[in-house]
């Protein structure tokens, strides 16, 4: 379980293509500190498996169905991404409750910026519109962040300097792919009414 608060911009170092899969080595000092094989990590919003350490970076395995369904197939050498441990039990949970399961991909579709912060606009697949409310919650790229307007298609999130300075979505442009996770209660509370 992450909390969508990114702990480090790391970055791509390289790409292994194994056919139907990918392994990946991504360079994160602080993330890859005390990391061991088996330990998660998510990389853009995706939970992946630590297969190897070394150097201040990790190693990990990404199967077809993950780079399918993730933004993670785009990646290339140098590519910045956002790392993030999980949560310790009894840590703070300073975002939301996010699982690293991509519910989908959406595109940034445009930037508005401000004095000193921006809103984006981002797409929305239909099939996740139900789960995206004005003020609720929804993880882009692995970050934790609030929806200021919710359409059929597309959602706008206010980024303040931190997160335009410390993570990648101070860098992704209009036609750029990001991971979307939507608040996994929403999906549960589904679920149940309509049983």
């Amino acid at each position: 379980m992450f909390t969508g608060i990114v702990e480090e911009l790391g970055e791509v170092a390289a790409i292994e293509t194994r056919g139907d899969s990918a392994r990946l080595r991504l360079r994160g000092p602080l993330v890859s500190d005390g990391a061991s094989h088996g330990d998660s990590i998510a990389v853009n919003g995706v939970c992946l498996t630590v297969t190897d350490t070394g150097d201040g970076t990790f190693s990990a395995d990404v199967m077809a169905e993950t780079l399918k369904r993730s933004s993670l197939g785009a990646l290339t050498t140098g590519s910045r991404v956002n790392l993030e441990r999980p949560m310790a039990l009894g840590g703070r949970l300073g975002g939301h409750l996010v699982q690293g399961h991509v519910d989908g991909t959406g595109t940034v579709l445009a930037r508005e910026p401000a004095e000193h912060w921006e809103l984006v606009t981002v797409s929305l697949p239909a099939e996740l519109s139900r789960y995206v409310v004005d003020k609720g919650s929804i993880t882009v790229d692995g970050v934790s962040l609030t929806v200021v307007e919710a359409g059929e298609d597309r959602f706008t999130i206010s980024l303040i300097p931190t997160t335009l300075e410390l993570t990648t979505l101070g860098i992704k442009e209009p036609g750029d792919p990001v991971n979307l996770e939507v608040d996994v209660i929403a999906k549960y509370v589904e679920r149940m009414v309509t049983r």
